[in-house]
């Protein structure tokens, strides 16, 4: 059985039994703790979006935040008549 011996791997099987098995408190707690881990990762990955969303909005230019589409064509036009020159 790898390099442990069978009283070893019998050790750990009691130690996990005890921690997560049965209907005693502790495996409550350990089913608590699981419940909290998994809450926490759902936190992280919703603030994780809602940055990213503030900083698109952020990097986005003022001129388009502010709806300056008409602009915008005008600036075009200009950077296409430069770069035919």
């Amino acid at each position: 059985m790898g390099t442990f011996s069978f009283w070893h791997w019998l050790i750990v099987l009691v130690v996990v039994l005890i921690l997560f098995g049965g209907k005693g408190k502790i495996s409550q707690i350990m089913g608590d703790v699981g419940k909290g881990l998994k809450s926490f990762r759902k936190s992280m990955r919703e603030e994780e979006g809602a940055s990213a969303d503030n900083a698109a909005a952020a990097d986005e230019p003022k001129a388009l935040r502010a709806g300056a589409d008409q602009n915008l064509d005008t600036t075009v036009r200009e950077r296409d008549q430069a770069a035919k020159s």
